[in-house]
C-alpha cells in the first residue's frame, strides 16, 4: 500500500464528508424545528376553539 497515492485520495473524501455533515445538521435542525412548530400552533389552535367554545355557550 503506497501513502503517496492513498493519502491524497483520503484527503480528497473530507470536503465532501464535511459537507454531509453540514447538510445534515441543517435539515436536522429545520426538521425539528418545522415538528416544534407544528406542536406549538396546534397548542395555540385547541386553546382558540376552547375560548371559541366557550364564547358560543349561553
Amino acid at each position: 500500500m503506497d501513502w503517496n497515492v492513498l493519502g491524497p485520495a483520503l484527503l480528497s473524501l473530507l470536503p465532501p464528508l464535511g459537507m454531509v455533515v453540514v447538510v445534515y445538521i441543517l435539515f436536522k435542525s429545520l426538521i425539528g424545528a418545522d415538528a416544534k412548530e407544528r406542536k406549538v400552533r396546534a397548542k395555540i389552535e385547541l386553546e382558540e376553539r376552547a375560548k371559541a367554545a366557550k364564547a358560543t355557550k349561553p
